[in-house]
């Protein structure tokens, strides 16, 4: 990928911080990678289409051990699961086989598994051997009659942010609008059938599952989520969509925007966390469309299902209710998850904003007020401080943080990618009042406190 082209994906022009004397996201810096590389963001963006065959090539040590590296479940195919590797030696990088090598690779992995496609992930060393990894994907499309899509997401190109949008950028230019989707029918109840996108919906813990009844029910059809539980078919279909929901705004906005110029389908951004805005984003869908109908449908569907979860949430609302928490994490989750901690009646101290843009910052201040805590660094001492000063009951946030909070002997839940319970959606809401209340009542916790029995006796 061409320096130009690396800068074009950072100059964003749907984002916020592209106006007035600042255009464009920062430049990557040296040990910008620490926190993933663009390698990194590029796969765990596609690597949800489940019946695609995911190859990266490159060494071991970029995809060893990578059986089911997200936490993205799917409702058929898991291809996806499989840590697909060239696995380039020294010899190979020395004899200059990397070519031939990805090659037989291609040809291996279409005949023992018979994907609907190929993606083949660039990394460091073949592109700094100079590796041509469009030229190998033409030649293996065009000898085995299988769409082979180049993605050229090297490490050392920056973050695990660009990575992402060079996912995006990848499939708005050999994907999306190859293929059309099946005709939509009216229901059985004679509803009019919509056709919808939704672009950053990684179906963690399979947090879409909890929503997609709740748009099948209003005749919203969901043609491609973008990655989670998606097919190859589905995401070349995405450009017949009549609107988009940009659930996670940093990674793939570039798509959102891109659909919209090229396609004319106009885009929002939501969340799915929490009561507040799990209706919004319905409401969203239908103003959008345009449709009397499916409005008068959506609000009927929203009395009905919050009544319902406001039942299912009482006997957790008075011992939630004022609990303090730290909440670490990035991106939407650094707002979405405070709405929804709020709707739990609890109080959210601070909060991460690392992979936060500046409309996520301006959503967080209308939620938290003015004086938000906002933290940019997660440094252990530096979030223990914080809790201990914040008087925080809990620390929210990714796995890696699970050791600083137990350190502190504080109650920790994870909100990252590897979790294993789904928060999306109306339903969603009891699961996370259920493990919050799970984790702060465990009886653990008074124990660790307590001072050890030769304290005591002292």
């Amino acid at each position: 990928m061409h320096a130009a082209q690396v800068a074009a994906l950072l100059d964003e022009p749907a984002c916020a911080h592209n106006t007035g004397s600042k255009s464009g996201c920062a430049r990557p810096k040296p040990g910008a990678t620490a926190g993933g590389c663009s390698l990194d963001g590029a796969m765990i963006t596609l690597f949800p289409i489940a019946d695609v065959a995911h190859i990266v090539h490159g060494s071991i040590a970029c995809a060893g051990s990578s059986w089911d590296g997200r936490g993205t479940l799917s409702s058929g195919p898991g291809l996806f699961h499989l840590g697909l590797t060239t696995d380039l030696s020294e010899q190979d990088i020395i004899m200059g086989r990397g070519e031939k090598r990805l090659l037989h690779g291609i040809k291996q992995v279409i005949d023992r598994y018979r994907p609907a496609a190929v993606f083949v992930y660039q990394t460091c060393i073949p592109a700094l051997t100079g590796d041509d990894l469009e030229a190998i994907c033409k030649v293996a499309t065009a000898d085995f009659g299988l769409p082979v899509i180049p993605v050229d997401a090297a490490g050392f190109y920056g973050t695990k942010n660009l990575g992402n949008r060079i996912a995006g950028e990848t499939m708005v230019r050999h994907v999306i609008g190859t293929a059309e989707p099946e005709p939509a029918v009216e229901d059985r109840l004679g509803i009019v059938v919509h056709d919808v996108n939704l672009i950053g919906e990684f179906n963690i813990a399979g947090e879409f599952w909890n929503v997609l009844p709740l748009l099948d029910e209003l005749g919203l059809r969901v043609l491609c989520t973008l990655a989670g539980d998606a097919r190859f078919q589905q995401v070349r279909t995405m450009h017949r969509a009549r609107v988009t929901m940009l659930v996670c705004s940093k990674a793939l906005i570039n798509v959102a925007r891109r659909l919209e110029e090229r396609w004319g389908i106009p885009w929002f951004e939501g969340s799915f966390y929490g009561i507040r805005d799990t209706s919004e984003a319905l409401r969203a869908f239908a103003r959008h469309i345009g449709d009397d109908d499916l409005t008068r449908r959506t609000e009927a569907l929203i009395a009905r299902e919050e009544a319902a979860i406001q039942a299912q949430l009482r006997p957790y609302l008075d011992p939630l209710r004022g609990r303090r928490v730290l909440l670490y994490t990035g991106g939407v989750k650094s707002w979405s998850v405070v709405s929804a901690l709020q709707d739990l009646g609890m109080t959210v101290v601070a909060t991460g904003v690392r992979k936060s843009t500046e409309a996520d910052k301006a959503r967080i201040r209308a939620l938290m007020g003015d004086d938000a805590l906002l933290i940019d660094e997660g440094k252990p001492d530096l979030l223990l401080k914080i809790a201990h000063d914040q008087k925080a009951d809990l620390i929210m946030a990714g796995g890696r943080n699970m050791y600083t909070a137990l350190k502190g002997r504080l109650p920790f839940l994870d909100i990252n990618q590897e979790r294993e319970f789904a928060y999306a959606g109306y339903s969603g809401m009891v699961e996370l009042a259920r493990q919050l209340l799970t984790t702060l009542e465990s009886p653990i916790w008074a124990a660790v406190r307590r001072p050890a029995p030769w304290h005591r006796a002292a």
